[in-house]
């Protein structure tokens, strides 16, 4: 880690460079214990996670919801719980608390219902792919590409 100074003209910018890899390895006993956890959802405070890590979470964590949500892009804790194989739902930003819920069961099998994993993810699929499934029903006989409203677009 360590700083990185760049002059574009006579803008000067100052970043910190960070060592990704130390800190996923900093979350790695959080995606240890996740992985222990036999129950479908494990419910957890921001201190118990505090504890798990044995370090303070930043203070977005505390602040944003999405700090929270399940985009691998978000942060590195977010790549741990989702390799774990959970995702965050329930986030009680006042009460500081949140449920992990399990993606797939304990032996490597999909569960029924298809959620997005990290994996998926990688391989190109959308994280909502398949979120509606079964909830949009087209009746017999309807023809998708005549317009719903006929007089839409006149006048």
């Amino acid at each position: 880690m360590g700083w990185l100074t760049v002059h574009i003209g006579v803008i000067q910018c100052v970043y910190e460079v960070v060592d990704e890899e130390a800190i996923v390895g900093k979350y790695e006993p959080f995606g240890q214990f996740l992985r222990k956890q036999r129950a479908q959802e494990v419910r957890l405070t921001f201190g118990e996670i505090e504890n798990i890590v044995k370090a303070k979470l930043p203070p977005s964590a505390r602040r944003q919801r999405a700090w929270w949500s399940n985009n691998p892009d978000n942060s590195v804790m977010t790549k741990v719980w989702l390799d774990a194989g959970f995702r965050s739902e329930q986030v009680d930003m006042e009460a500081r608390k949140l449920v992990f819920r399990r993606m797939s069961m304990p032996s490597g099998q999909q569960l029924p219902e298809e959620k997005p994993t990290s994996q998926s993810i990688e391989r190109g699929q959308h994280p909502l792919r398949g979120a509606l499934k079964g909830f949009v029903q087209i009746m017999p006989g309807t023809d998708l590409t005549k317009p719903a409203d006929p007089d839409w677009g006149r006048g």
